[in-house]
């Protein structure tokens, strides 16, 4: 389960990213999960997806 608080999503988001995928896209189509609500969730606390990094920043 994606945590819904937008602090623990960051966390739980960037971890994956580092651990487990290669992109948002990749980890978005394994775990089922709406890539534009975590793009606008992290973006309310100012947080956007780097793809060169693989990480929001």
């Amino acid at each position: 389960m994606i945590p819904q608080d937008p602090i623990m999503l960051l966390s739980f988001v960037n971890l994956k990213l580092r651990d487990f995928y290669r992109s948002l896209d990749a980890l978005c189509e394994d775990l089922d999960a709406d890539r534009e609500a975590i793009l606008n969730k992290l973006a309310s606390i100012d947080y956007h997806y780097d793809e060169e990094k693989n990480q929001f920043v």
